[in-house]
């Protein structure tokens, strides 16, 4: 992404929230529903946002950010603006009608938006072939006319890669690309779920892939970053956290009064 580029993305897009540069320290802070949270405290955990950083904006409900993204390819269009939207969602979302409404409108107007499944396979409880007729929804493109890529989403170099044609390609003007990122769930859809459904044997073949582990294997065998190093690093970066969520924690939370223009019109 460069400046001006774009994303929309679910109530559990934290990950992409600070990869767009979103101090930790502010997460936090919304997460606890603190006044110095990126939406004041009153948004929460499924509502982080930074515009200024290219986050236009997590979205509680279930594909969502799709035709808000388009909306906003379609603006770079309308005032000449080289600039791209990316949309992050799940699996579950490409069985909605939204998906397939933002698919043909960004087809048809060859809209420079970058669609992205995070497919983990299960819908909250269901696995996807109980939900879904295929198992590569990257296929779901082919009726809008554009292409539909399966990446190994557990493959950093492999994401990028194909992100960044992606991203070039809607820059270029050639319209939109979905990419259906393979990847995995490796707990419950939440805290009450013991995820009891997966067939025996499934988490531990996931886990042998990890992404994060190949990352640093890979790293350790170019001599790029050594085991050592990589562990001194995890060390760093865990205090780093640790004092942003107590600085966070520290906050005041918002007073009724900042509440309430959110929820009354003067």
């Amino acid at each position: 992404m460069r400046e001006g580029d774009v994303q929309t993305n679910t109530y559990r897009g934290h990950g992409e929230a600070l990869a767009l540069g979103m101090a930790p320290e502010t997460a936090f802070a919304e997460l606890m529903g603190r006044s110095t949270g990126c939406s004041g405290g009153v948004g929460g955990s499924m509502h982080l946002i930074d515009v200024t950083k290219g986050n236009i904006g997590a979205n509680a409900i279930v594909g969502a950010g799709l035709p808000i993204a388009v909306g906003a390819a379609v603006s770079f269009q309308i005032q000449g603006r080289p600039n791209v939207a990316l949309t992050f969602f799940g699996d579950g979302a490409t069985n909605i009608g939204t998906f397939h409404k933002a698919l043909n409108m960004a087809a048809v107007w060859k809209a420079p938006v970058v669609f992205i499944i995070a497919n983990n396979l299960y819908g909250e409880y269901s696995p996807l072939l109980t939900t879904t007729p295929i198992a590569d929804l990257a296929r779901r493109a082919d009726p809008y006319g554009f292409p539909g890529i399966v990446v190994d989403g557990q493959d950093v170099d492999s994401v990028h890669a194909a992100t960044v044609d992606a991203v070039e390609r809607a820059r270029r003007g050639e319209g939109p690309t979905l990419l259906e990122m393979k990847t995995y769930r490796y707990r419950g859809h939440s805290r009450s779920d013991p995820a009891k459904y997966r067939s025996p044997g499934e988490l531990d073949a996931w886990r042998a892939r990890d992404p994060v582990e190949l990352l640093g294997a890979k790293l350790a065998a170019e001599r790029v970053l050594s085991a050592e190093q990589q562990a001194a690093l995890r060390t760093e970066v865990q205090a780093e956290i640790d004092a942003a969520a107590e600085r966070a924690a520290a906050a005041a939370y918002p007073t009724l009064k900042e509440t309430e223009r959110y929820v009354y019109a003067g």
